[in-house]
């Protein structure tokens, strides 16, 4: 009976070409040897299991062949490949540092490293997990590493590089292995699978290579396990069941769900994820990656981000067809709340079904119904009816100054959120309470106090009845509402408060009320309450035509002092003890 040697050791790359996703690496070492541009030592690091003690290999193997290709590649026939292939060759030694950690093992290799190769150029020493040496041991190998004779060559390789002192890192070309991404992953495992007469699926080795997290180490174990049960054949079926890895389909039928705004069948299709034995917290990641996935196909510029099986990706490229970046970009935002939650509720399984209720509860949601709320379309998108009109009241204008305007909705600023909605028209349906909030306020940019239209998104007719005939507000009777407001929200923001009733507010007879604050962060702290101060004020005051411009106060601002000598001569103004105090104590204005 043969021994059996595992596929990462069987099929081990031998060459710089069969090197599996790291070509920025072997390209570079290759024009180095070609170039005779070798320095004195090299440091590779990156994740486990993407090939740096072997291209250490390989690199020690080409630099001291006889016969190099005009490829610069090794050719396996002369004295030097020969025995290194046997594993008997007395130029390349590999130590382990994770063993042989110790200043004495150091010592050890210093000492070898007079003696000059045999036959062939160069010495090479290969250590790996080199983080591992002790602090006394990277100080014992700093001079020869810095200054080793001309033959002496030292490939370091780590997945922690940030353990090794800065004077070994300062002492290495550095080279960083990335993560081998799942294409080419699985186009090996293909290779590895004909060489072995393995009938496989190419989905079922795509589950295989995600599995594996970058590393090709990784997913060939998976494969030879995986391998061994199935005999001769691997399916996507067997592969999901024996990898603890959910199916595609389970996410599929729930976006579709949620889609249609069906919870019911949600739930149903949840008690069948959590009755084979799956976790909560693995089915909610695995929803957010497939949300992911959905989202870059929905654009032909990121599809190629999807790192997918044909067949697979055929499925979300159809999928991505029923679905909305507004609807992905919320239902992702619901799904990060709930991951970071998980841990910390006491039903779990509760606490994803409510998240789950919320999701199919989206396409409900009046910013996806832009014909119910008359929303304004992004300009991505397009409409039967680009110039709908709104019934929001008039901006901050003199009705016998501005002539009649078409009642004509301006477009969202792209940087905002696209399915941004006019809050405030009261006519509009509120959202549930336990969706949560992704509208962004247009106006939090701060203003200076040159006089600024606000509420960009609202025209209205100055000459419509509605204007003329709504009622006229006193300010006695305004005074009261701001106040209520103010003591509203008087625990929830304690500075906002403080502002609100530090100053009386202005209104004109065209119902625009004037505000003036007396620094930009008050300013700041308005705008994120503004919309539900307006609100406030038409429902209290009944007049939907109420606007708010809040004002910046630019002398108050330059007036108050900055610099700490401003603040020192402020201080001293009011209470002249400070300039003697600061005498005596010997002070400084610094800080």
């Amino acid at each position: 009976m043969d021994n059996f040697i595992v596929s990462a050791r069987k099929y081990r790359p031998a060459t710089f070409d069969s090197m599996v996703g790291q070509d920025h690496i072997t390209s570079t070492l290759k024009n180095a040897i070609r170039n005779n541009k070798l320095a004195q030592a090299f440091l590779f690091t990156g994740p486990r299991g993407v090939g740096k003690t072997t291209c250490a290999r390989i690199f020690a193997k080409t630099i001291n062949c006889m016969n190099l290709s005009d490829n610069i590649e090794p050719c396996n026939a002369c004295e030097s490949c020969l025995s290194f292939n046997r594993s008997a060759s007395f130029n390349i030694f590999e130590l382990d540092a994770a063993s042989n950690s110790s200043v004495d093992d150091i010592r050890t290799l210093v000492e070898q490293v007079r003696i000059p190769p045999q036959k062939v150029r160069y010495k090479v020493y290969i250590i790996d997990e080199v983080h591992m040496l002790s602090q006394q041991a990277f100080n014992a190998f700093l001079k020869t590493l810095e200054e080793p004779p001309e033959y002496a060559k030292f490939i370091l390789a780590t997945t922690e590089k940030h353990k090794i002192i800065p004077t070994i890192l300062s002492r290495c070309q550095i080279y960083d292995f990335k993560r081998i991404n799942i294409s080419d992953i699985t186009r090996y495992l293909s290779f590895v699978a004909e060489k072995e007469g393995i009938k496989t699926e190419p989905e079922a080795l795509s589950v295989i290579a995600s599995k594996a997290d970058g590393a090709l180490r990784d997913a060939l174990s998976i494969f030879d396990q995986l391998a061994s049960f199935a005999g001769g054949e691997l399916t996507y079926k067997l592969v999901v069941e024996h990898l603890n890895v959910l199916d595609y389909e389970y996410y599929f039928k729930i976006t579709d769900f949620l889609l249609d705004g069906n919870i019911y069948d949600c739930l149903l299709t949840f008690n069948k994820v959590i009755e084979s034995g799956f976790d909560g917290q693995h089915f909610i990641s695995g929803l957010a990656s497939h949300f992911r996935d959905l989202l870059v196909c929905t654009d032909n510029k990121t599809v190629e981000l999807l790192e997918l099986s044909e067949k697979i990706r055929e499925r979300y490229l159809t999928q991505s067809v029923k679905t909305s970046p507004e609807f992905l970009i919320k239902a992702l935002d619901i799904i990060q709340k709930t991951d970071f939650e998980y841990r910390l509720s006491n039903n779990k399984r509760l606490h994803i079904e409510i998240a789950l209720m919320q999701l199919a509860s989206i396409s409900n949601y009046p910013t996806l119904q832009p014909k119910q709320t008359q929303l304004v379309t992004p300009p991505s998108k397009k409409t039967d009816n680009p110039a709908q009109k709104t019934t929001l009241p008039p901006p901050s204008s003199k009705p016998s100054s501005i002539p009649p305007k078409p009642q004509v909705s301006k477009e969202i600023n792209t940087k905002l959120t696209p399915n941004k909605t006019t809050s405030a028209n009261i006519n509009e349906p509120k959202k549930p309470a336990f969706i949560p909030s992704t509208i962004s306020i247009k106006d939090d940019i701060i203003q200076t106090d040159e006089a600024q239209e606000t509420d960009e998104t609202e025209t209205f007719d100055f000459e419509s009845d509605e204007f003329i005939n709504a009622r006229k507000i006193q300010p006695e009777h305004l005074h009261e509402a701001w106040n209520d407001f103010a003591a509203k929200i008087s625990e929830s923001h304690p500075n906002l408060y403080s502002t609100l009733i530090s100053t009386k507010p202005d209104i004109s007879e065209d119902f625009e009320i004037t505000f003036e604050v007396s620094n930009l962060l008050q300013q700041k702290e308005l705008y994120s309450l503004k919309m539900e101060l307006i609100s406030y004020l038409r429902d209290e005051l009944s007049n939907n035509f109420i606007r708010l411009k809040v004002l910046l106060n630019t002398a108050a601002v330059q007036s108050k002092p900055y610099t700490p000598e401003e603040i020192y001569q402020h201080f001293v103004e009011k209470n002249p003890i400070v300039s003697t105090l600061k005498q005596k104590l010997d002070l400084t204005t610094e800080y």
